[in-house]
């Protein structure tokens, strides 16, 4: 049976320490909160009172159980106030000489059955551990930030924890209402192994002007629904500790990608370290604040429409596919008139009745009337031959993603599309400039590149090639934010920015896997409960289809050599199985 624990510690009441202490008197367990000073232990005192204030605020704490967790707490600055815990959680920076230190001064202070663990996100728990007397007693305890909110606990078990220690642990997580997932001991454990090889890529983008600091974190928010991008997300962490992650997962894995970026280590020595410093890849109202406010590198906004963009009244569009259907529905809702290609009147007869069973739907819901459903297919016009988009003003074409393919249905666009009409395209990792080469006018060749469903997705990622004409993008930009869009800029390679940013963090949720480190399960809930995803990695392969993941992931590899971006070997074994995912019923899961 799981030991009932009464009595407990947290050592350290920063961010993540108040949170935990909070975390354990909301469920009624006794809390000895030790810092290192007066000052540091009124400043933890601070974040624990906003903390429970905000709580009480929101409905989600009484104002009597506010006042009866913060009695539950006691506060000290001696760790020889922590004899009587039973249980003792470390959370102060990540230093390993400090760590060590603590996790020895307490083997002379806590009962010999107390359990030691620590809240550590990166360094080696086994390394904390035989710096006891007893290091079958010392294991990991990882909480999210914030702890209060986030619901995932990773449990780290060393090779020497003894049984009971780990099983207790694990009953004392649930007992908390959080999901607690049994790990190894490897740096950066699940989430964040996962998460900061992802992180540092970002910030290698931004690092080499690919992208600004906003379009990237609007790709990754809007193309794929994260709570925060990855560079706000890395002033929240505090570049400071996701330096220290990094730089410890790159020296235990060797692994090129988790080499910190650069730019991260300047950053840190110029004391930009993120929200706490009040700077980091964003400027902050204060230390602390989460209001970013204006600064150098914030793009410059005006209402007015420049007046040297092209004037785009009528849309064409080639195909007949889903991404083409949902592209036509965007643009005739935001009022364009659209001609759309199929091959076939069959595919054009299919094309607006897929459109009107949609809106049927939308009517049903009382999300559309029947007014403005009939206006939209009313500025729908079919045609089976590609002559009809010769007064267009812009042709995005949605067509299979084989270049051979796209690269007829330019030289066809470039003889049949007026003067000045952008020819665009939706791909998703072809090289655009091999589709602008093949016509007379490559400086009007774009990248539009719509997320699927497109009626839902708010995202376009706007992708100039070498060739492009600057009014061109700025016309495609403006032309995506009447839309209903919110555009990002980036160049001509390989995946552009979410592409380029997810396709290499699912392929390392596959290596992990591959390398029996967790399950399919476990990894899906680290990410979802621990960082906020709305999919597991395996969730949302199975829906994108293997295939495709590995056809992005060669193209990935093969356009920047990068030994890391390797398609995973499990990946190509199940693609060769035939086990694609959902729509085979059977992928990394199997399906009814």
């Amino acid at each position: 049976m799981a030991r009932e624990f009464t009595t407990v510690g947290v050592i350290g009441l920063g961010t993540m320490g108040a949170g935990i202490a909070e975390i354990f008197a909301r469920n009624g367990l006794s809390v000895v909160a030790v810092e290192v000073d007066g000052d540091a232990l009124e400043h933890g005192k601070g974040i624990l009172a906003k903390s429970t204030a905000r709580a009480v605020g929101r409905g989600k704490l009484s104002p009597e159980d506010a006042e009866s967790l913060h009695g539950r707490i006691t506060y000290a600055t001696d760790l020889a106030q922590l004899a009587e815990c039973e249980l003792v959680v470390e959370a102060v920076p990540e230093h390993l000489a400090l760590k060590k230190q603590i996790f020895a001064a307490l083997d002379a202070i806590v009962p010999d059955d107390a359990i030691l663990a620590t809240n550590t996100s990166s360094l080696s728990v086994t390394e904390l551990a035989v710096a006891t007397k007893k290091p079958s007693r010392v294991l990991g305890m990882h909480f999210f930030n914030p702890a209060t909110v986030m619901q995932f606990v990773e449990v780290i078990r060393t090779v020497v924890t003894s049984d009971d220690v780990f099983s207790d642990v694990k009953a004392l997580a649930e007992r908390l209402d959080k999901k607690p997932v049994v790990v190894g001991d490897k740096a950066g454990f699940i989430a964040n192994a996962l998460l900061f090889g992802y992180l540092n890529h970002a910030v290698s983008m931004y690092e080499q002007r690919y992208a600004t600091r906003e379009d990237l974190d609007a790709a990754m928010r809007f193309g794929c629904g994260l709570p925060m991008g990855p560079l706000a997300l890395m002033d929240l962490i505090g570049l400071d500790t996701a330096y220290e992650i990094l730089d410890t997962m790159y020296h235990q894995g060797r692994e090129r990608l988790h080499a910190p970026s650069p730019i991260i280590k300047q950053m840190v020595n110029a004391g930009l370290k993120g929200r706490k410093s009040g700077r980091g890849f964003y400027t902050y109202a204060a230390q602390g604040s989460s209001e970013v406010i204006a600064d150098g590198q914030t793009p410059k906004t005006s209402a007015a429409e420049d007046p040297g963009l092209a004037k785009i009244a009528k849309v064409g569009v080639v195909g007949s596919g889903t991404m083409a259907t949902g592209i036509m529905e965007v643009f005739a809702k935001a009022g364009f008139d659209v001609v759309y290609v199929a091959r076939g009147q069959d595919k054009v007869d299919g094309v607006l009745a897929s459109i009107k069973k949609g809106q049927a739907r939308m009517i049903d819901r009382g999300k559309l009337t029947q007014e403005a459903a009939d206006a939209v297919t009313a500025r729908l016009t079919g045609a089976t031959e590609r002559e009809a988009l010769a007064d267009v003003d812009i042709v995005v074409e949605a067509i299979a993603e084989d270049l051979a393919i796209k690269q007829e249905l330019f030289r066809d666009l470039d003889r049949i599309c007026k003067p000045g009409a952008i020819l665009a395209t939706t791909t998703s990792s072809l090289p655009i400039i091999q589709c602008a080469n093949v016509t007379s006018r490559p400086g009007d060749v774009i990248g539009m590149h719509f997320f699927n469903p497109a009626q839902v997705m708010k995202l376009v990622e706007v992708v100039s090639t070498v060739a492009t004409d600057p009014a061109i993008t700025a016309t495609v930009v403006a032309l995506s934010r009447k839309v209903g869009k919110v555009p990002v800029q980036c160049g001509d390679r390989s995946g552009f920015i979410v592409n380029a940013l997810l396709f290499p963090y699912l392929n390392d949720a596959i290596k992990m896997l591959e390398a029996h480190y967790a399950t399919a399960d476990d990894i899906d809930t680290a990410m979802k409960a621990g960082c906020g995803y709305p999919m597991g990695p395996f969730e949302l392969l199975d829906v994108v289809g293997l295939d495709v993941s590995l056809a992005i992931q060669r193209e990935l590899y093969m356009e920047f050599r990068e030994p890391g971006f390797a398609p995973a070997p499990l990946l190509e074994h199940l693609v060769t199985a035939g086990y694609l995912g959902r729509k085979t019923k059977r992928g990394f899961r199997t399906y009814a």
